[in-house]
């Protein structure tokens, strides 16, 4: 018996194991590779954002305020009551912007802001009339 403990033991490799575990490389690389391609298409499909500026920015203090107000529905989902407080805050950030942007405006920028406010507000108005 202590003759068979002091033999080496011999190693055997088996070679279909070797074969499988490559195919399972291969094919978690394909996944992967897979997984980018889809995720890059869905960057596409959304096309590029557009140039962050002023009118943007007003755009979607905007577009928050009139969800807020419920002036604004998204198809295919039930009317929703009012946030009142949400919509003056995105109307109060408007505001703020006006403020601390005064005399930095093109005179375009500052029509549009204005006008944006005056509407928001009468929407407001509206809302919290009814």
């Amino acid at each position: 018996m202590a003759e068979e403990e002091k033999q080496e033991k011999k190693i055997i490799v088996d070679e279909d194991w070797k074969q499988e575990a490559q195919r399972e490389k291969e094919i978690l690389a394909a996944q992967e590779e897979a997984e980018k391609k889809k995720k890059q298409q869905d960057v596409g499909a959304r096309g590029p954002l557009p140039e962050g500026n002023l009118a943007a920015l007003i755009s979607m203090l905007t577009t928050q305020a009139l969800f807020a107000l419920g002036l604004l529905q998204v198809k295919g989902q039930e009317k929703r009551e009012p946030d009142l407080e949400l919509a003056k805050y995105n109307i109060d950030m408007l505001q703020t912007l006006e403020e601390k942007t005064k005399g930095n405006l093109t005179k375009e920028e500052e029509t549009v802001l204005a006008n944006t406010l005056n509407e928001l507000r009468m929407g407001y108005v509206k809302v919290t009339g009814e």
